[in-house]
């Protein structure tokens, strides 16, 4: 700290996005992340990174960077990645020790491309599933938030060992096979006003502390690396802004010593119109590593002014510094600053798309099932698969996909869909025919002993989600329909970020219902179940309302009158 400018200072508290990342550029010490998806080979990963690390230990003082990702449910923006299941499905399984092994599977992963520091996990309690985050949160009940919070931790980063007393002082396992992990979105991203995306959360402090704190305090105490802000407010203050919460209860009475960092572009949404104040009052806040992904230059510059006009204190500029270069020695950055190309093996192995469909095993919930219909057989019959979901790996896994939004289609990665898992699971002497959206001649004519609708919400990320009607889009309602009229023993499987609303006449058609929530790549786990290779066992994590003016209604609430609580689940 001592030997460090000013200029490499604020240059530690930089990230930028790669595509910024250049020789020049990184003499400044900035430290790129990459929220942008590429068919890069694992090898090119690594050359990429190693490259850029390079530029970075040419510099005066050879302090190497820091590369960052988003890793939401598993390294998403790499291709051939395992893709897991969204948290909404992982708070389903009620399986802390599979979050861990799925956390460190992540870890191995993004180390596979030479990625040190992910942006994982996100540990918001979603009390409104309008919000088109929830399916990032594990649960409504902030205790299964926290149990899958401490496992997913010490899953990406390591467990802490025995003498590693120090509270909220970071842990990073060195060696080859962890990440440093971000704690994401400090504090009540999940409960803002109408599940409004970086919105306001109207709470009085004591059911901000009850409901949204207890994650971090847990994570906190698993040795955290860092803690991400939240776009959203509390109580009409920008979070991003609050010193009292980051500095104040974060850093101070919580012994948070790990650095916090703004959210994409978080610090020029204090203020739009004046970034001057932005910067002021996002480092006063608290802080400490700031994503600047492409006018990185005016940051530095009206950081550097600030300084040195002594609007903003050295001491606050050394405190984010020392946090950051604590997390950079703790995680071996500086022993081991490059990538390992023969982690390569790593990125979408066998064994751990094995564990990706033992979690989509896992998160399915069973909601009905007269006769009981499943499981389906798998010998002698005629079965139709219908929907728009059935034959898309893109629509499974949702959001956070190769891209921010998510995509369509079966090329955009590797993976298993569900028609394809299907065809694989009976026996060749069934029959299966599929259509997207199969009109009532062709299913009145096919003579179909079953039919399996597989239908839901086609991908979204982050506001694009918002949603405050929740109804099935079309076409699947009227496929639903069509089908399960005209078919005797009809299961829909209903692939969704959250519960999607699900009217009495439509209930009834449906002879078997399925929550398959956001599977991820690996649709043989959906099969499985559906024709009894292994049980159901999942719970809902979360509330299935009956209509969406009783939003927002959460377990334990006075008038609870849903239309599943919250740990249903059929065996």
């Amino acid at each position: 700290m001592e030997r460090m400018s000013l200029s490499e200072k604020i240059g530690q508290m930089t990230q930028i996005d790669r595509s910024r990342a250049t020789t020049d550029v990184m003499s400044n010490y900035c430290k790129p992340g990459d929220r942008t998806p590429h068919n890069f080979s694992s090898r090119k990963w690594i050359m990429t990174i190693n490259k850029l690390q390079e530029a970075a230990l040419a510099t005066r003082l050879g302090i190497p960077m820091l590369y960052a990702i988003d890793a939401v449910h598993g390294h998403n923006y790499a291709y051939r990645s395992t893709i897991f299941p969204h948290n909404v499905g992982l708070g389903a399984t009620r399986d802390p020790q599979l979050v861990k092994r799925i956390g460190a599977a992540t870890a191995l992963e993004a180390r596979a491309t030479g990625v040190r520091y992910v942006f994982s996990p996100t540990i918001a309690v979603c009390r409104d599933p309008r919000w088109g985050r929830c399916y990032e949160s594990y649960s409504e009940d902030p205790a299964l938030v926290k149990l899958m919070t401490e496992t997913m931790i010490a899953g990406l980063e390591g467990d802490i060992p025995p003498n590693y007393s120090i509270k909220g002082v970071p842990f990073v396992e060195t060696g080859q096979t962890k990440v440093a992990a971000c704690a994401k979105h400090f504090v009540g991203d999940g409960g803002t006003s109408g599940g409004v995306d970086r919105g306001n959360a109207e709470m009085p402090w004591k059911e901000l502390a009850a409901v949204h704190l207890p994650p971090y305090s847990t994570a906190i105490l698993k040795g955290v690396a860092s803690v991400m802000l939240s776009y959203s407010s509390w109580n009409g203050q920008k979070m991003h802004a609050n010193r009292r919460l980051v500095t104040g209860l974060l850093k101070t009475r919580l012994k948070f010593r790990g650095f916090v960092i703004s959210d994409f572009e978080g610090i020029d949404k204090i203020k739009d119109a004046n970034y001057s104040y932005s910067v002021e009052a996002g480092i006063s806040a608290g802080i400490d590593m700031v994503m600047a992904p492409y006018k990185f230059r005016r940051f530095i510059r009206t950081l550097t002014y600030q300084v040195e006009k002594g609007i903003i204190p050295m001491t606050r500029i050394d405190d984010a510094v020392a946090r950051i270069l604590r997390v950079k020695f703790t995680m071996g950055l500086f022993e081991n600053p490059y990538a390992d190309v023969e982690m390569g093996r790593q990125l979408g192995s066998q064994e751990h798309r094995e564990l990706a469909r033992e979690a989509v095993r896992k998160s399915l919930v069973l909601l009905k099932n007269d006769g009981p219909l499943l499981p389906l057989p798998k010998y002698g019959a005629k079965i139709l698969v219908a929907g728009t979901h059935a034959n898309n790996l893109g629509y499974q896994c949702g959001g956070w996909t190769m891209q921010w939004q998510g995509q369509s289609g079966n090329n955009i990665t590797q993976g298993t869909t569900i028609l394809s898992a299907i065809a694989s699971t009976v026996d060749p002497s069934t029959e299966v025919l599929y259509s997207v959206d199969p009109s009532a001649e062709l299913i009145e004519l096919g003579n179909f002993s079953h039919a399996i609708v597989v239908v839901g919400e086609v991908p979204y990320a982050e506001f694009d989600g918002d949603n405050g009607n929740l109804t099935i889009p079309e076409p699947g309602l009227t496929t639903i329909s069509n089908v399960c009229d005209r078919v005797i023993s009809c299961v829909v499987v209903l692939v969704s970020g959250r519960p999607l609303v699900l009217e009495p006449h439509l209930l009834s058609k449906i002879h078997s219902l399925v929550a398959a929530w956001l599977p991820g790549t690996e649709g043989q786990g959906v099969a499985d179940l559906l024709f009894g290779d292994w049980p159901f066992t999942g719970r809902l994590p979360r509330t299935w309302f009956k209509r969406v003016d009783q939003l927002p209604m959460n377990v334990g609430d006075r008038n609870y009158l849903p239309l599943f609580p919250f740990g249903f689940g059929l065996t």
